[in-house]
Formats: structure tokens, C-alpha cells, sequence
């Protein structure tokens, strides 16, 4: 995404990249840049929040109006909890949680055979909070 962006800028279209991999998308020289510390995947914020969704897109469009030069990273004011302690847990697999995801796995893929056997091509999320 880093060097399309390069190269749209190189032919006149404004560009900006949202993400959460600052070190990858810095080192490549991304004309705008707004970093979100979220988890991987996640770069406009937490599924189905909506209002921090719009906040992250709203700010991303500002950022493509008052960036002064190239190259130019900003941070996004949001955190994705208080604490921080999803970095600790963020696609962790040990003893501690194995079992449970093992459960999780098999009832995504009953779930998704359910919705294979009526026509579905696509199962919807499991989970919607």
C-alpha cells in the first residue's frame, strides 16, 4: 500500500495511509501517515464503533489538508483501552488459553457449515458487541 500511495502521489492524487505498523510504513516513505496504536488489522478503530471509526477517518482527511510537507506522520489521539494490557494478550496462544480458543475455532467452523449448507457463501461475524 506504501509504494501505490507513492506512486499516486507522484501523479497527483493526495494519498493517506492509516495503520498501526509504524515502523513498516515510516521506513517506506508514505507521503501522509496516521498512526493508530491498535492492534494489527484494526487501524480505524474497534469493530462497530462507529463514532471512533468516523473520529479516525475525520482526522486522517484533515491530516490530507494541513500536512505542510512529504513524509509526514501523526498520531491518532485515541487509545484502544486504558490500560494498554491488549498488547500483553493481542494473538497470545499459551496453556492459559488454548482450550478456549480451541472451542472458538470449532464453533467458527460449525457455524460457517451451517451457512454452507443453505446457500451462503459468507458467513456473517460470530460475534457483534
Amino acid at each position: 500500500m506504501s509504494l501505490v500511495a507513492r506512486h499516486l502521489e507522484a501523479n497527483g492524487i493526495t494519498t493517506i495511509i492509516i495503520g498501526s505498523a509504524i515502523d513498516i510504513v515510516s521506513h517506506c516513505g508514505v507521503p501522509r501517515y496516521l498512526h493508530t496504536d491498535f492492534p494489527l488489522g484494526n487501524p480505524c478503530g474497534k469493530p462497530y464503533d462507529i463514532a471512533m471509526q468516523t473520529a479516525i477517518v475525520c482526522h486522517a482527511l484533515d491530516l490530507t489538508l494541513t500536512a505542510a510537507t512529504s513524509n509526514t506522520i501523526a498520531r491518532a489521539p485515541f487509545k484502544w483501552s486504558d490500560d494498554n494490557g491488549w498488547r500483553d494478550a493481542y494473538l497470545r496462544v499459551d496453556d492459559s488459553n488454548r482450550e478456549r480458543l480451541r472451542e472458538l475455532g470449532a464453533e467458527r467452523r460449525k457455524f460457517q457449515a451451517e451457512k454452507k449448507t443453505i446457500g451462503e457463501q459468507r458467513a456473517p461475524m460470530l460475534y457483534q458487541e
